[in-house]
């Protein structure tokens, strides 16, 4: 899951329309997902004012429970989220609202693998909507692993759940991560899912795009004249994606080990903010439109060689002033894993807007600092103006996105520095939404949430997106596969990665990584400013 939480979003504004009556059903009602996600982001929801009057949730899994047992092991999730690191503060639950949502919770013990368990489901639909005036409307919730997804869907379909009687009704389903491991079986999980569903009762969900800083990239780049004049390959030097973890595997060696950090991060979290940055403006934010354009860029994206890629697996280290073990010493995980924890890609777009400028991708775990950021840097001006001054360099014009942990958007430029001769300094602006915006617990699954009762597409992907994102990796996975590393581990934990990564870049001329930490500036402001 990596590391969730709490992010400093906006409150909706209180124009924002509540959701339609329905009903969700959660399929793995007990698993870490519902838990640690799925049920904060519907309490959030809840103490906003978004979620209906009239709903109500069904939770499906195989365990033994009962009503009251499911919402008990709920209740003591919330009272002891993650105690004391800020990501859920249990001291400020607001009950009426929590004991509200308890209320319309409702438990099923089912295997997901037997035609039963969806018969069951059928007639607890039946009840609340009759208890809760759902109005027919469901939303199905794949909480499971992910080779349960074809499994469920066909229970759906084999039911009947997936049709509603009447016109008004509606029927809609949500497909956790991964979608497929690579780009025949995502092929082959979409036209199996697509045979009981409609694409646009499908919504494959991707968590980072429930982020405020991401959402706002499109708002940043299409409201503002000032930045998308510049924003092609005229003026682009590269942009860099960072996507950095202080966290190892959390005991889920056994998935990580089938997974690995290409397969986890990179044709969903990472490509995702590649589109966001390198779309061309929609014709509206119709959400057709926008995930027509994001398409289009996936599209424009050549296959990445594995020239073009950099594998690492992280050592013994520290991280954050802790001691950490090396991946091949986390439970189940193998004593010899060639496993990757870190990757880095560089990615070409052949379109008129990014032709030559390359997009350098990096993701890994146990990193020297939690940190999410879209950096783009412009093309260095002339030199020779600054030949004859005490000027020995220009620092390049940085505008950098910042994801997480502190949501912002920062902008480096040169100024000159007071005195008598030219010398210049680099210097920052910086915006922080902590600053302007009041601060709301959010667990970044409430956007997304509220969008599919909604049934807004806008942020979900479309079955062409995900298979074309598995396409331009696809290479890589096929030759990774192949081709064991003969120097693994080769990070230490708490560091910025291996090597080769800092060599990929080097190889492309007078290009580097920017730091992973969180950098207030090029330099801390002199005379003691603030």
């Amino acid at each position: 899951m990596g590391e969730q939480t709490v992010a400093a979003s906006a409150a909706p504004d209180s124009s924002t329309p509540k959701a339609g009556a329905c009903a969700m059903v959660i399929f793995g009602g007990g698993g870490d997902l519902t838990k640690r996600l799925v049920t904060p982001a519907l309490y959030n929801l809840a103490t906003t004012g978004l979620l209906p009057d009239d709903f109500a949730i069904i939770g499906v899994d195989h365990s033994d429970g009962s009503d009251d047992g499911w919402r008990d092991s709920l209740d003591e999730m919330m009272r002891s989220f993650v105690g004391g690191t800020g990501e859920f503060d249990p001291s400020q639950i607001d009950a009426k609202a929590w004991d509200w949502l308890k209320s319309r919770m409702f438990y099923l013990k089912g295997d997901f693998e037997d035609p039963k368990t969806f018969e069951s489901v059928k007639g607890k639909l039946a009840e609340v909507e009759n208890s809760h005036h759902t109005g027919g409307n469901v939303l199905f919730y794949l909480a499971v692993a992910d080779r349960f997804f074809g499994t469920v869907v066909d229970g759906l379909g084999a039911a009947k759940l997936t049709e509603t009687d009447g016109d008004e009704a509606w029927r809609r389903v949500v497909i956790e991560k991964p979608f497929g491991h690579d780009l025949a079986s995502a092929k082959a999980l979409n036209a199996r899912v697509l045979k009981v569903l409609r694409e646009d009762q499908v919504y494959r969900i991707d968590h980072f795009l429930g982020k405020e800083t991401v959402q706002n990239i499109m708002t940043f780049r299409f409201a503002n004249g000032l930045f998308e004049p510049l924003w092609n390959r005229d003026h682009i030097d590269h942009v860099q994606i960072t996507v950095a973890e202080t966290v190892g595997v959390e005991g889920r060696g056994g998935f990580y080990e089938a997974t690995g950090a290409l397969r986890d991060m990179m044709p969903n979290h990472v490509f995702q903010l590649v589109a966001m940055t390198a779309m061309e403006p929609p014709v509206s934010f119709d959400a057709d439109d926008v995930r027509s354009r994001k398409v289009d860029v996936f599209k424009s994206m050549k296959t990445v060689k594995p020239e073009q890629a950099v594998r690492g697996q992280y050592d013994a280290g520290t991280v954050l002033g802790k001691s950490t073990k090396a991946y091949r010493a986390e439970p189940h995980v193998d004593l010899h894993s060639k496993t990757e924890t870190y990757v880095a890609l560089k990615l070409d777009i052949d379109n008129w807007r990014w032709a030559g400028v390359p997009f350098y991708l990096r993701t890994g775990k146990y990193m020297s600092t939690r940190t999410s950021e879209v950096a783009i840097r412009f093309k260095p001006a002339p030199m020779a103006l600054f030949a004859e001054t005490k000027t020995s360099d220009i620092q390049a014009n940085w505008l950098a996105i910042q994801i997480q942990p502190d949501e912002g958007i920062s902008l480096q430029f040169e100024v000159k520095r007071p005195g008598p001769v030219v010398d210049l300094k680099s210097v920052k602006m910086n915006f922080a939404y902590k600053d302007w915006f009041p601060a709301q617990q959010n667990v970044g699954y409430e956007t997304l949430l509220y969008d599919v009762m909604t049934g807004d597409q806008t942020l979900f992907q479309r079955a062409d997106q995900v298979e074309e994102a598995w396409r331009v990796v696809d290479e890589v996975l096929d030759h990774w596969g192949k081709s064991a590393p003969r120097d693994f581990p080769n990070y230490v934990g708490g560091t910025a990665g291996p090597v080769a990564a800092d060599l990929m870049l080097a190889r492309d001329g007078d290009r580097a990584w920017r730091p992973v930490k969180l950098d207030p500036g090029p330099e801390q402001p002199e005379g003691g400013a603030k």
